[in-house]
């Protein structure tokens, strides 16, 4: 495992204790502390987005869930209706010092077509569109930032016009335990729907990227479903 994170207690390893982070072995449902922030993003499926959001170098934990619709306690099913309003997302909580929020936005973009309405690939649905939530007001400001700047990437090879809801406020539901960490349980099917537009996000007012480039090497977003191809470990950095 990648070193940045230390092991849990010989008696609570992440395969026995459905609380732990299945792969980091971090508390899934810990708020963020002194240095650290939290944000949900919404990339289809929630399976693959998750593996791609903890595999960054700096990302505290992840976990799978439900925002942005009516319902107070939503359920897969009550979700994969279409009917709750909320979207398939994925909980990320990092250590600021180590990622940037800028480096997770650069994911998000990268990972998936923001273009595509409610639907992302095959998955087709209210539930599947393109999503950012946050509630600092400084990081709803960056996302935004870069919403015009991949905006005007994908204008720029002919893309098309960004769907993508960035909001605040939105309460986030833990989705039910066997969908945490998915695909790195036995027995999971491999799946994402993730269609990626191939066009890289670059500079945007206020962006600082801590990640190097090395990073990004390890995600190819013109192989179909890269994030299901790459190792479940999180992407070491020596």
């Amino acid at each position: 495992m990648f070193g940045l994170f230390s092991s849990p207690a010989s008696d609570r390893s992440p395969a026995r204790d459905s609380s732990l982070h299945a792969v980091l072995g971090t508390p899934l449902t810990a708020p963020p502390t002194a240095g650290q922030a939290e944000a949900q993003f919404g990339c289809g499926c929630f399976w693959g987005a998750e593996k791609g959001f903890w595999r960054l170098p700096g990302v505290i934990t992840t976990a799978v869930g439900y925002a942005g619709g009516q319902l107070a306690s939503p359920t897969y099913e009550q979700v994969c209706s279409g009917r709750s309003g909320h979207a398939e997302v994925v909980r990320v909580v990092w250590d600021t010092s180590r990622v940037s929020f800028a480096d997770l936005l650069k994911l998000f973009w990268e990972c998936h077509d923001p273009t595509q309405g409610n639907r992302q690939g095959n998955d087709r649905g209210s539930q599947y569109r393109s999503a950012i939530y946050v509630d600092d007001p400084e990081l709803l400001a960056l996302a935004e930032a870069s919403r015009q700047a991949y905006q005007s990437a994908l204008d720029a090879t002919g893309g098309g016009r960004i769907t993508t809801e960035i909001a605040s406020g939105q309460r986030f539901h833990f989705a039910e335990p066997y969908h945490q960490q998915y695909l790195a349980k036995p027995g999971s099917r491999p799946y994402c729907s993730a269609q990626p537009t191939g066009v890289p996000l670059g500079d945007f007012p206020g962006a600082t990227y801590l990640l190097p480039a090395r990073v990004w090497e390890s995600y190819d977003w013109a192989i179909p479903h890269c994030v299901l191809r790459g190792d479940n470990a999180p992407i070491a950095l020596v």
